[in-house]
């Protein structure tokens, strides 16, 4: 098993999820007491938001591809940064080491397309639904993407920062999720896609009239199966 390195902390509530997924499917692969091998650095989340805030990419990619470096050098034999936003910055952390990282965004892409999808919404943090990083990476895989509107989008956003980061789950911001959500099918996406590693928290298969892209638990299989190739 390859040790798996996990940049985390944005915010730990989901690297907290990162974790327990991790062990559960290496768990679920090879039984008994087995669990999986990973080392973890978890930066500030205030540090890095002051900077997304600001539009200082490159010095929170800096502070990211440190972090890699530490992962490296303590043994770490592939990387994941666990969250979707700061994939923004995946090129710089990829420069700095020689180990792969594994891309959030190709993980969810091959998961639409392996349920033979083409169009799909998009939720996740402001910068992730309306900078072109993300939909770029995963329209490179063929995929058609589709955001909500300006008012949702607001929405999605501040349910993100202001509870799931915080680990306040309320049942009224469900609700407005799945607004958002039939608003995306009614705009014709076939599945929907939980483009912000918080969201699992709050929005599952049942909330939704059409398949829903969990992006933590798919960038964890994707590193198991990556580990244990």
């Amino acid at each position: 098993m390859r040790t798996i390195g996990l940049i985390g902390g944005m915010s730990w509530e989901s690297s907290a999820e990162y974790y327990r997924l991790l062990n559960e499917l290496v768990r679920e692969r090879l039984g008994g007491l087995h669990s999986a091998r990973c080392v973890l650095h978890s930066v500030d989340f205030a540090d890095i938001e002051e900077l997304q805030a600001a539009g200082e990419w490159e010095r929170a990619g800096e502070l990211l591809a440190d972090a890699a470096k530490g992962l490296e050098a303590a043994g770490a034999e592939l990387l994941l940064i666990c969250t979707n936003t700061m994939h923004k910055v995946a090129g710089q952390v990829e420069a700095a080491v020689s180990v792969p990282l594994l891309h959030l965004g190709d993980a969810t892409a091959d998961a639409v397309r392996a349920a033979g999808l083409g169009r799909v919404g998009l939720l996740g943090t402001a910068f992730t639904m309306e900078q072109d990083f993300y939909r770029d990476r995963l329209a490179g895989h063929g995929l058609d993407v589709i955001v909500p509107d300006a008012e949702g989008r607001a929405l999605v956003h501040r349910v993100i920062y202001e509870e799931l980061c915080l680990g306040v789950v309320r049942e009224e911001s469900r609700t407005a999720y799945q607004e958002v959500i039939a608003a995306l099918v009614a705009a014709g996406a076939e599945g929907v896609i939980l483009g912000c590693t918080e969201i699992e928290l709050l929005i599952g298969a049942g909330d939704s009239p059409v398949p829903v892209f969990p992006t933590t638990r798919l960038h964890a299989q994707a590193a198991v199966d990556a580990a244990l190739r």
